[in-house]
């Protein structure tokens, strides 16, 4: 499987400065292919590298480095063909895939650009990387990370490297090819995980991963959102900037909030043979109404990247994950069965009308969540019928009921082989 690196770059202010002129070079060029590119229609990577190469070459970039801005190019429209197809941008005639199709793809300049082993080399016991610009080949660059990151890197490191500035710092983010460990076919049982807005995760185990800090930090960042919001709407372009800055600076929170989580979440897993069942959450945003002051909450809910975190870090540990029908969870009683909306008086509460099962309201959706995967996997483990032999499909067709056909208090429907009568 892969994995991403980040590996923070210290250069010196004349490496920085080479590193800026690459990025601005690089994109300014890319955007001017990406004119070409829309005007003539021609989006593969093989028709624009003949028709912009040369041009590449004349303007002072090195043979892999403008094959790079080709494919980046390429790449970015088929990403968008991609998003239009999906409808990911609306529907045929809405405003936003009208402006998206109406001009060409825009490259910011200092958006990040991808080298190969020909243009980066790590020396990994220096500590430092060799990378090509525009001002010639710059020589220990120096770099630094985690251990654990550091380890990955030296021992699994794999493919391109992309080139970012951040926030006035350099950053590597390396591909590396980890394999996976062998993943567990026979679970011992499943950790159930209710996702939620006031608590970000609950398991069957009663581990709660509350989100009242991640909430309030949202809170203040949209109290300071909305006063840049209107010195941006009174032409402050700084205030546009510091707006994009915490946009990024609130999704790295909440994504080291969740990697946190998900850490945790399979280490146990992993640790006790079980697997982990997840409610299955896509179009969530689609399938409800909410009123006016709940919209915000669940639009920046980050309930689909906590899944994430936990499926591919549950590949890497050899964990099976597996995603089940959310309907009725918070409602139903895992003893009795009984689902009724009074079943959860409140948010927090769950309290069974017919036998009296009370208790957190998370945790017991978690339970029905890892009811309803022991009942999947036994369905999805379930080893296929042998065909009886005999002479002919008539012989097949006598199988017993406990191979596949409907049964109803242990004995069958119908009587087996004979055709059901038409009214």
């Amino acid at each position: 499987m892969k994995l991403v690196v980040q590996m923070k770059l210290l250069p010196t202010p004349e490496q920085a400065a080479a590193l800026h002129a690459t990025l601005r070079t690089c994109n300014a060029l890319a955007n001017r292919i990406s004119g070409q590119a829309y005007e003539k229609k021609m989006f593969s990577r093989a028709g624009l590298q003949k028709l912009v190469y040369a041009e590449l070459k004349a303007a002072g970039l090195s043979a892999q480095p403008a094959l790079h801005v080709i494919r980046k190019t390429a790449d970015a429209y088929t990403t968008l063909r991609s998003q239009i197809a999906a409808g990911l941008l609306g529907g045929e005639n809405s405003k936003r895939r009208r402006k998206a199709e109406s001009k060409p793809v825009a490259f910011r300049l200092d958006a990040a650009q991808p080298f190969d082993d020909r243009c980066l080399s790590w020396q990994m016991d220096a500590g430092t990387v060799s990378i090509w610009t525009v001002h010639g080949r710059m020589q220990r660059i120096a770099f630094t990370g985690r251990p654990s990151q550091l380890k990955v890197l030296a021992e699994h490191r794999k493919g391109e490297s992309d080139l970012v500035h951040r926030d006035g710092m350099w950053f590597l983010y390396a591909t590396c090819e980890v394999d996976a460990a062998p993943l567990n076919t026979d679970p011992v049982d499943w950790i159930g995980v209710d996702r939620g807005i006031v608590n970000l995760a609950t398991t069957c185990d009663g581990a709660n991963y509350q989100g009242r800090d991640l909430s309030r930090y949202r809170r203040a960042q949209a109290r300071r959102r909305a006063e840049l919001q209107r010195k941006k709407a009174a032409g402050s372009r700084s205030a546009a900037r510091r707006l994009t800055r915490r946009k990024a600076r609130e999704g790295r929170h909440a994504a080291n909030i969740n990697h946190k989580i998900a850490k945790q979440i399979v280490a146990d897993a992993q640790r006790t043979g079980r697997g982990i069942a997840l409610e299955e959450l896509s179009g969530i945003r689609g399938r409800v109404r909410l009123r006016r002051h709940q919209r915000v909450t669940l639009s920046t809910w980050p309930f689909h990247q906590l899944g994430t975190y936990i499926a591919y870090k549950a590949e890497r540990a050899g964990v099976p994950v597996l995603q089940v029908d959310p309907a009725y969870t918070s409602q139903r009683c895992p003893r009795c069965g009984h689902v009724a909306r009074g079943n959860r008086p409140d948010r927090d509460h769950f309290c069974c009308r017919r036998c009296g099962l009370a208790g957190p309201a998370d945790h017991i959706a978690a339970v029905n969540v890892r009811q309803r995967a022991r009942t999947a996997w036994a369905f999805v483990s379930m080893p296929d019928p042998t065909p009886v032999q005999g002479k002919g499909d008539a012989t097949a067709a006598r199988q017993p009921a406990a191979l596949g056909s409907a049964t109803r208090c242990g004995r069958p429907s119908r009587k087996p082989g004979r055709p059901r009568p038409r009214s």
